[in-house]
């Protein structure tokens, strides 16, 4: 998987030190590699389960799952509310062509 240089050199630094949670960015860059990195729009995960893919705790993927959200990075759809919910990566660095 080719990474995005973005990710590393801006996106990590941001949210890391400035928003002083590495959660979000563990999650964003598994959710990346699981949508981006398999040339997939979205994927449906639990939280449950990408804690455990991460190693992190439920609850840290829930807080970071909505630090993402409200950042624009990443967009979550329910079905309902007791759905899994499924995810879909945002790059909003990047621009698309208009041909």
């Amino acid at each position: 998987m080719r990474i995005d240089p973005y990710l590393i050199d801006t996106l990590m630094r941001d949210l890391v030190a400035h928003s002083h949670s590495p959660a979000a960015f563990l999650v964003y860059l598994q959710l990346y590699r699981l949508t981006h990195g398999v040339g997939r729009e979205s994927i449906a995960l639990s939280h449950a389960a990408l804690a455990d893919l991460i190693g992190l705790s439920k609850r840290s993927v829930q807080i970071a799952v909505a630090h993402l959200v409200e950042r624009h990075l990443i967009r979550q759809r329910k079905r309902r509310l007791t759905a899994v919910p499924v995810y879909t990566v945002l790059t909003p660095w990047t621009r698309k062509r208009i041909s």
